[in-house]
């Protein structure tokens, strides 16, 4: 049986005991430290046992300690995203039954009564409840098993080695999935140091707009070798890294992923000397599920199934997992054992997995062609006019998209001469025909998940009236 995260902790102690295990700008963990802490507030947690706890506070060595203090005392973690509404955060509460909730300085508080519910069906063996990104004031409850998750981990760790030992960068929430398995417990079972502060420290605090300057010196001065970001992040990070000079000479891995990512994207990050490495996952497989490394790297892929991983393409084209660490939705009927993920792709001979688009996505446009629109936003993402982007146009003759421009000093000229640019390198039923500007997609307003992926649904129901419009136009210009 392969070691567990606890048990890395108390060998690398052991062995070593002053090594860092965490640190942030006050100072460092040793895994000896880290070891005595998580057993002191494990043993505060011991009433809690096979009982939901939930996570509340920003990111800090605090938060490890308490969801490994939590792991020991056998509680159910359920992590609340810093960007959840009070709606959702309610939901989460009241739909686990949470019995208790760790907050800033680890304070334990008993939940209040409102939140109080009886009757919530957890799913056996379920170690952590991570929410999916809804669209809704409830998105869903994922259980996951705790081999599940150390698998993925373990996985990442045997993959990356001395990538990660040395200092892992934490850029994303720790409510995050992703962040929590594949940035946190990949760098314990790998022996390596934690730096884990808030995220406003770094430049990624509650503002609209992240301070990428902020971020780009944070990872210079912090000496970190890796860590894990989305493409949004990346994006922002390679222009303030382009605009001030900054190089990263410590950085040896960078992961992205969490939404479509651009090869124009990963071609400036080369450009810059970044080892940037785009992977795949998914929630219900405790985050990653395939991974570039530099060793086996193929671009345009997500890369290679992790040596855990059994994935398999469906005749529709659709992704399957088999047996991952998912036990099921918070109060929904057991899973099958093989996840259906909704995501289209193929894999090549070489084993490298390829996505073409989400399976609910697809927009079929009137003629009859079918398009998934993430192919026509990566193109138009390439364009350094263009923040973010959502193609759209279901049963329309023309495609339409909403643009959010990287600055409000562009002009609509400027905006269309990207897109004129985009178009001529795509085929005539996947030009963009039509556009509107809009206002920056944010977690705030609900448009963006945890991991900045558009929330098509919400966007859609936000800008209804214009789309609405818009296509009345288009079927209005058709007929004509």
């Amino acid at each position: 049986m392969s070691e567990s995260v606890l048990q890395a902790i108390v060998r690398t102690a052991r062995q070593d005991p002053d090594r860092p295990a965490l640190s942030d700008a006050t100072g460092i963990v040793s895994y000896r430290a880290l070891a005595n802490r998580i057993e002191k507030f494990a043993a505060q947690l011991s009433p809690y046992r096979q009982r939901c706890v939930v996570i509340d506070m920003d990111n800090s060595p605090d938060w490890v300690v308490a969801d490994l203090a939590c792991m020991q005392a056998g509680a159910i973690v359920v992590p609340l995203p810093p960007f959840f509404s009070p709606a959702q955060r309610a939901n989460a509460l009241s739909q686990s039954g949470a019995a208790a909730i760790i907050g800033p300085r680890m304070t334990l508080t008993t939940t209040p009564e409102t939140y109080a519910n009886e009757a919530a069906v957890i799913p056996e063996g379920s170690a952590k409840i991570t929410y999916t990104s809804g669209t809704t004031a409830a998105p869903k409850g994922v259980c996951l098993n705790l081999s599940g998750m150390v698998g993925v981990a373990r996985s990442i760790a045997t993959l990356l080695d001395h990538r990660v030992a040395d200092k892992t960068a934490c850029l994303l929430p720790l409510g995050v999935l992703l962040e929590n398995i594949a940035g946190c417990y990949a760098s314990i079972l790998a022996g390596g140091c934690y730096d884990v502060r808030p995220q406003a420290e770094i430049g990624l605090g509650p503002a609209a707009m992240p301070d990428f300057e902020r971020l780009a010196h944070y990872l210079a001065e912090s000496g970190a070798t890796s860590c894990i970001l989305v493409p949004e992040l990346l994006r922002g990070l390679l222009m303030a890294i382009w605009q001030s000079g900054l190089s990263l000479p410590a950085m040896r891995f960078m992961a992205v992923g969490g939404s479509k990512v651009s090869a124009t994207l990963l071609d400036g990050a080369a450009a810059l000397g970044l080892p940037v490495y785009q992977g795949y996952g998914l929630s219900e497989c405790a985050s990653v599920v395939t991974l570039n490394i530099p060793e086996a790297n193929e671009p345009g892929s997500v890369g290679k199934p992790l040596p855990h991983i059994r994935l398999s393409v469906a005749t529709d084209g659709e992704i399957l997992v088999h047996d991952p660490a998912f036990c099921g939705y918070l109060g929904a009927a057991p899973p099958e054992p093989v996840y259906r993920t909704g995501d289209l792709g193929h894999m090549d001979g070489n084993g490298f997995l390829f996505i073409t688009g989400r399976k609910k996505n697809v927009l079929i446009l009137s003629s009859g062609r079918n398009i998934s629109p993430e192919w026509p936003e990566s193109e138009l993402l390439t364009r350094p006019e263009i923040l973010q982007c959502l193609v759209l146009g279901d049963a329309a003759p023309q495609l339409s998209a909403l643009i959010v421009p990287t600055s409000d000093a562009l002009r609509d000229a400027d905006l269309q001469g990207a897109i004129d640019a985009v178009n001529a390198g795509l085929p005539p039923y996947a030009r963009i025909a039509h556009w509107h500007r809009i206002a920056p997609f944010t977690q705030d307003a609900g448009l963006l998940t945890g991991t900045g992926r558009p929330r098509r649904d919400a966007i859609l129901n936000t800008y209804r009236e214009l789309i609405s419009d818009q296509n009345t136009e288009n079927t209005d210009a058709a007929i004509l």
